[in-house]
């Protein structure tokens, strides 16, 4: 397979500088910019599964009937504070 290039960009000086200062020994503007797309490619594709993902949850949550109550999840949430409490009054005595 051939190689492809992507097309030139333009930036301020002060933008190149600041990437130029950065770059590794023997690393060159290509490499790093090359490096970069690749890694931006990367996380997008990441955020985009991750995102897919989330959105078949719901929808499996809400052909399931969408989950517990408010109420439910709440005293559940009270009994579990509760017990922490007994506990911690165990610990100190009172």
């Amino acid at each position: 397979m051939r190689s492809a290039t992507f097309p030139p960009i333009r930036v301020e000086p002060d933008v190149r500088a600041e990437v130029e200062a950065v770059l590794r020994e023997g690393e060159s503007l290509t490499q790093f910019i090359e490096e970069a797309v690749v890694a931006a490619a990367a996380w997008r594709r990441t955020q985009a599964e991750f995102v897919n993902r989330g959105e078949a949850a719901i929808a499996r949550w809400k052909e399931e009937g969408g989950g517990r109550k408010v109420d439910e999840v709440l005293a559940g949430l009270q009994g579990r504070l509760d017990d922490a409490k007994r506990r911690a009054a165990k610990r100190t005595g009172r």
